[in-house]
């Protein structure tokens, strides 16, 4: 089959999409992906044909953190992106969309691959890292947990989605005309599969959900891919015993020193990993067993440490949970704050952090809580059991599947990639 990937958001959106293209690659697909050209490196070390997109999400993100994080904020930075980009998105997913057997959409650009899906009168496959499809189980993920009534859980997926859709609409439309040559889309609503690259470890697939939104594990490189720790990192490691990881990846605009400040105080005596991501290395001088790290690979970084310090994005946490690790969150914007209150429920961290909120002894006590012997041990256990899924493989299949294709094997090595090269921010 000839697919057409497309996506648009951070490394966290395209990085796990990468490796789904790699593993349709390897079972025999020719596939295209389209993603924001910051977000493409795994792309190119994995050797997946691919694109950019116009836009630049660093860019976008730092304007959609600065208008803070309730949901009128939000709205109207996904209205601005919208304006700015969705006529381009339209016309480059149409030209690459050509003589394509389906499209795999997801993330800011969905409903740019729904339309062109139908252009073509293609099938589509929706892809996400989080969990959108109705369901009375649990409620939006974009909604801060404790919001929302239980006997509201599934009418507030349906009122956040159409909430975006609201932002969208507009330049959608006008896209689908001039563009496509295409009526107005009057709903955001589809009759369409959905492969989540979730693990059922920490998000099992409700009992209320189509039997085609399938949960099928963390897209992720398999063990065999290669990969050590420049020399440094690796000396660093070498000298003592597994330290602490603290990042935010792609989180900017907060007050970096004084977060940093609160938790490297926090951390006292414990020799730590510290990756400045998009905020930037602090104006402040460190202690001598702190390591700054640049982009690494979090899958084979983190089983190598004893706690991660995170902020809770989607594939940040699946990596944390599969090292077999505790963790403590401080999210900041969106899912995050889902994600937080998951790992929480699932007794491998304690209650999600604030980076208003840096009060000397809430921090120790939730230390204290990452570091207790019944945490780790649930945190292992739950390590262990992610262990043993294989979410490219299971979505390779289902999109074989869902596509009436017979299922091949994708069990192949991936290409050989260089440490530099496969690092994600």
């Amino acid at each position: 089959m000839k697919l057409l990937a497309l996506t648009y958001g951070t490394e966290g959106d395209t990085r796990p999409l990468t490796l789904l293209c790699r593993g349709l690659i390897d079972a025999g697909h020719e596939v295209m992906l389209l993603a924001d050209a910051g977000t493409l490196g795994s792309a190119q070390a994995l050797e997946v044909p691919h694109a950019a997109l116009q836009g630049d999400i660093h860019e976008e993100v730092v304007a959609l953190l600065s208008r803070g994080n309730s949901p009128r904020a939000a709205s109207s930075g996904l209205a601005r992106m919208a304006r700015r980009h969705v006529a381009d998105w339209m016309g480059q997913a149409d030209r690459a969309a050509a003589g394509c057997d389906a499209v795999l959409a997801g993330g800011l650009a969905a409903f740019v691959g729904l339309s062109v899906a139908e252009r073509h009168r293609i099938p589509v496959i929706g892809t996400g890292m989080i969990p959108i499809t109705p369901t009375r189980a649990f409620p939006s993920p974009f909604l801060p947990p404790g919001w929302t009534p239980a006997a509201l859980n599934r009418i507030s997926h349906r009122l956040v989605t159409r909430l975006i859709w609201q932002q969208f609409r507009a330049p959608i439309n006008q896209a689908r005309q001039a563009v496509l040559g295409l009526p107005p889309a009057t709903t955001p609503w589809i009759d369409a599969p959905m492969l989540y690259g979730v693990s059922p470890s920490l998000v099992a697939a409700p009992a209320d959900w189509p039997a085609d939104h399938l949960v099928c594990g963390q897209w992720r490189l398999p063990d065999s891919a290669g990969w050590s720790p420049p020399p440094a990192l690796q000396a660093f490691l070498d000298a003592g015993a597994p330290p602490v990881y603290v990042g935010f990846g792609s989180m900017t605009g907060f007050d970096r020193d004084a977060v940093l400040s609160a938790l490297l105080r926090m951390l006292e005596g414990r020799r730590v990993l510290l990756s400045p991501g998009w905020s930037g290395t602090p104006a402040l001088a460190l202690p001598h067993d702190v390591h700054v790290v640049g982009p690494v690979p979090h899958e084979a970084l983190f089983p190598l440490t004893s706690l991660v310090i995170h902020h809770g994005g989607s594939g940040t946490t699946h990596s944390a949970c599969r090292a077999g690790v505790p963790s403590m969150v401080m999210p900041f914007a969106a899912d995050q704050f889902f994600w937080a209150d998951r790992l929480h429920r699932l007794g491998v961290s304690p209650a999600a952090l604030s980076p208003r909120r840096l009060d000397p002894r809430r921090l120790s006590a939730a230390l204290a809580f990452a570091e207790r012997p019944d945490v780790r041990g649930r945190a292992a256990a739950l390590g262990r059991q992610m262990a043993a899924e294989d979410g490219v493989a299971t979505g390779v299949a289902a999109v074989a599947r869902l596509l009436g294709q017979p299922v091949a094997n994708c069990s192949a090595k991936p290409p050989s990639v260089s440490a530099r090269s496969l690092s994600a921010p």
